[in-house]
Order: structure tokens, then sequence, then C-alpha cells
């Protein structure tokens, strides 16, 4: 699903993982040992099995947008009250997945890409935010929610780009449904997803984080994908490709600061809500093979099937 759904294109994805596995081909027999076999076939490397078994049958899961300790506890509580639950589904990763999570903003050049930034420069400038994205998490304690799972016997697994491709491909067809004159007009028809409904109830649902009612949307680009947020300096490109307004989950201080200056309208859609997107499609999907799904830790669950 989440191949299919791939902003680059499901073609794209297939070239980028049989360049990878040139490149692991060619690698000395001490690199090998080093490398994560798993991305020669899964091209989203904050998308992991954290711990458990592989092939136990998963009848009932828990699953929220974070899971931390706290959640491996909840799950343990649950069960010790006879809840027969046999999966922890987090969309946020840890544990090497987090680490691993600057990896899968590599995506997003093409995405810029084909929004009109030269792709060379897209590159570029992708480079040097993965370099900050990887500083950044590097000395965080990443096994903490996977210690904690070990403990408990948890099974615990994130699945973070293939949710929010999912969650994607949903905003760009849902927005592209329409012809938008202001970016007032582009935040009411956001604000009529079941999911952004709930958030707003609960005072974080979608508003304008840059521009005005009457603002001219222009040309609109959806950022609901790719790891996390890019520089500034990228941004600041898309006002040199012609983008009017961007609908994003969140968007750094900084750079909401320069896309006001660059005139970009921003509809920020919140972040949880936004999330949980993506994970309601791929959760009905499970809910069609009979797996049973208890929603907790953010997720607002809306069913889109019946």
């Amino acid at each position: 699903m989440a191949k299919k759904a791939d902003p680059r294109g499901p073609k794209e994805v297939e070239d980028e993982l049989a360049r990878l596995k040139k490149h692991y081909a060619e690698l000395s027999g001490k690199k090998k040992q080093f490398f994560d076999k798993e991305s020669l076939t899964n091209p989203y490397s904050d998308s992991r099995i954290l711990f458990g078994n592989p092939q136990i049958t998963v009848k009932t899961l828990l699953a929220g947008i974070d899971a931390d300790a706290s959640e491996v506890l909840l799950m343990d509580r649950l069960r010790e009250k006879g809840e027969k639950i046999d999966l922890l589904l987090a969309h946020h990763p840890s544990g090497h997945a987090l680490a691993g999570l600057y990896e899968v903003m590599e995506m997003q050049a093409e995405m810029f890409a084909q929004a009109g930034v030269p792709i060379n420069l897209a590159h570029a400038l992708l480079q040097e935010r993965m370099g900050q994205v990887h500083r950044k998490i590097s000395p965080g304690n990443h096994g903490q929610a996977i210690d904690a799972a070990r403990l408990l016997n948890v099974p615990l697994m994130s699945l973070h780009t293939v949710w929010d491709n999912l969650g994607n491909q949903f905003m760009q067809d849902y927005l592209a449904k329409k012809t938008f004159h202001t970016a007032d007009e582009v935040l009411d028809y956001v604000n009529e997803i079941p999911e952004f409904i709930e958030s707003t109830k609960g005072k974080a649902g979608p508003f304008l984080a840059s521009g005005s009612e009457n603002s001219r949307a222009g040309k609109i680009i959806v950022g609901f994908t790719g790891g996390t947020s890019v520089s500034k300096e990228l941004y600041a490109e898309l006002a040199r490709a012609g983008v009017g307004t961007l609908v994003e989950m969140h968007v750094p201080e900084e750079t909401l600061t320069e896309l006001k200056k660059l005139h970009i309208n921003v509809v920020d859609t919140g972040h949880m809500a936004a999330d949980s997107i993506g994970a309601n499609i791929f959760l009905d999907e499970l809910e069609k093979r009979g797996i049973k799904v208890i929603p907790c830790s953010g997720l607002i669950r809306v069913r889109r099937t019946k």
C-alpha cells in the first residue's frame, strides 16, 4: 500500500531498491555485516518490527500514534485485565526505526522536483537537512520503548512513512477535487475531513499558520510524508517554483517565519489528526481481514469502510 501511494511513484521506488541492491552487492564483506538487509525489500527505514516474533498470529492489536514505555505498560496492564492483545502498533518510530528516520527524507527530493524545484538543488539542500536530523536524533535514548517491550514481552512495530504515504495520497486526491480561490477556502475544505472535525472539537484542528483569509491560494501542494520537515531554504525554493499554499501537518517556527516573508500560505492541519488519516486507511484494511483494532495514544479512529 505504501509503495503504491509513494509520491515518487511505484516505479521510482523499485528503481531505488534496485540501486540499493547493486550498492550492497559491491560492498566488502566487513561492511555487509553492518548493512540493514531489510532495506533491500522495505524502502522505509522508519517502518520496522522492533520487538517480537515476526511469525506470531495477530488477532487484536493496540494502535496509536506514539508508543513509548507508557504504551507498553498500558498494553501489559490491559492484558492483565483480560484483553487478549497480540501487538502494539505505533506510527512514530523508536529504536533503529527512529535512528534511521533521516534516511527516508531522501524521497522528498523527488517531491520538491514535482513541485517545480530543480532536482539537483532539491537534492543538495535536502542532504544538508538530513545531516541535521541525523545529528539531532543520534544522542537520543532510542531503545527505551523496545527495552520495556522486551521485559514485558510486548510485540512492538512502527509504521511511519507507510502511514504517511497513505495520508499524503488521500490529501492530494481530496484537494484535487476542487478549485480554490483563497487560502481560507482551502482551510474550510480541509476542515470537512472527519479526523479534523474531531481534532477541532479538542481545539487542535487545522488553522492558517501563514497567510490570511483572503490570500490567493495559487498552486497547492501537500507535505504529509518524507520523514520530517525540510530546511527553510528548501521551502523558500517553492516560492520560486510558483507554489502558493502548503498543506502541512506541522511547520517549524523558523521555517514559518521565512514562508510568511515569501507570502506562501500554510494550512497547518494539526499533527495527530493528520497522522490519523493514513493510520485509518491502513487499519481499515486490517479490519477487513478480521483483525480487531483498539485505538490509543492520539489516534483518532475513523472508519471509511463498512
